[in-house]
């Protein structure tokens, strides 16, 4: 049996772990650009004698066990932050506006967690646990290129977990909450509409062709996709996040442009809202005499969970928690603000790997409202219990552990 005394042994740790964290909290990086944060993963992998392999434009791989004939479990964490300038009042807080708000930094360094405490029980690992520091989630990229660049190969991936910190939830802190089989997180798409008018003086409208009001038509057409053509029991959400026009007051510019997102949870509805969003912004552009084009410039489809893999993901959880410290997302008591069950709307990259390979996604409660953490994810003044580092780096290494017993 795997040692269940992980949990205190990385208690031992968590004065490094947080250190780690406020570190990387400090000197926040976006996208693909983490030239100081791939640096200190790499650096805190060869100190504990791994050997770390570059995956794509800025991921980062380490291999654990592989001394013994077994299956491969991948590990995965996020590395990015947010172009958000922090407000939160913490010692170590970001001061280049940008921030990690939605707690990369925490998972990066709960899989240092795990990467020691894997090399510390190398010897107990049937098979081998790939660690996966990645780039990009908020993108929706980080996970694709690193696919492409063959994460999932080289030793071949069997199943993957990964983990995502909640905050400002009625949760216990350290409470893992395990997604059930099937869909946890819709497909996304960013897109961007570039309207192509013509410019004028605003005395004379009859001379140009406004994009502005092009613009203004189209954001009211696109909603209808929802309200008119979509099933009742097919969910959907189209936002315009962005409508970018003009520097003038009388002035008619040439172009104005529209940057939105949209999210479905199945890719039959999210190629349809696709393929109508093209329709409606063309065909509204030519009516008004314009020209316009639709860009999808980054994506993902839905997350996936496996209904096996979800089920023993719990049932190690708990045997290293307790039973009362984690249970499954169906007994979440999400609700919406008119007390109807909620589905979670939040998109995650994550997707792409679940889509090749049986995957787990599980959330990790940290910070309650009644302790003081009590804004919500990508909001500047956010923060995180610190205390979840180690029950988080335990959760890593002992279900990769377990997994790997169980399916020699």
């Amino acid at each position: 049996m795997i040692s269940k005394h992980l949990l205190k042994e990385a208690k031992t740790i968590e004065n490094t772990l947080i250190n780690i964290r406020h570190h990387l909290h400090a000197n926040p990086e976006i996208g693909f650009d983490l030239p100081k944060t791939k640096t200190l993963v790499q650096e805190e992998l060869q100190n504990m004698g791994y050997a770390p392999i570059n995956c794509g434009k800025s991921g980062v791989i380490a291999l654990a066990g592989g001394t013994k004939p077994g299956k491969v479990f991948l590990l995965r964490a996020d590395m990015d932050a947010l172009p958000i300038k922090e407000e939160a009042v913490i010692d170590y807080a970001s001061t280049n506006n940008n921030m990690h708000a939605c707690g990369h930094d925490m998972h990066t360094t709960m899989l240092l967690g795990a990467a020691k405490l894997l090399k510390e029980h190398e010897d107990e690992i049937e098979g081998t646990v790939k660690l996966m520091f990645q780039p990009a989630e908020e993108l929706l990229e980080g996970s694709k290129d690193m696919i492409e660049h063959g994460v999932l190969q080289n030793p071949s991936v069997d199943a993957a977990l990964m983990m995502h910190v909640m905050t400002a939830v009625p949760i216990p802190t350290g409470t893992i909450v395990a997604c059930d089989g099937g869909v946890s997180a819709p497909a996304a798409d960013y897109f961007t509409i570039q309207i192509h008018g013509k410019g004028c003086h605003g005395s004379t409208p009859n001379k140009g062709i406004d994009p502005i009001t092009v613009a203004a038509h189209i954001v009211i057409g696109l909603q209808e996709i929802s309200a008119r053509e979509l099933f009742l029991f097919e969910p959907a959400v189209l936002t315009i996040g962005t409508i970018q026009a003009g520097i003038a007051s009388n002035v008619i510019p040439d172009t104005a442009i529209l940057k939105g997102t949209l999210r479905a949870y199945d890719d039959q509805t999210r190629e349809y809202i696709k393929k109508r969003l093209n329709e409606i912004t063309l065909g509204i552009a030519e009516s008004f005499r314009a020209k316009a084009f639709v860009t999808f410039p980054s994506g993902c489809p839905t997350l996936i969970n496996n209904p096996n893999l979800s089920q023993c993901t719990l049932s190690y959880v708990q045997e290293l928690l307790g039973s009362s410290m984690a249970f499954p997302a169906s007994q979440l008591n999400t609700t919406s603000d008119n007390g109807k069950e909620a589905h979670s709307s939040g998109s995650e990259d994550f997707a792409y790997i679940s889509q090749e390979i049986p995957s787990i996604m599980l959330a990790i409660a940290a910070g309650e409202p009644r302790r003081g953490f009590e804004y919500p994810l990508h909001h500047p003044k956010v923060t995180f219990d610190d205390s979840v580092l180690s029950i988080g780096s335990a959760v890593y290494a002992y279900t990769a552990l377990r997994w790997l017993q169980e399916h020699k």
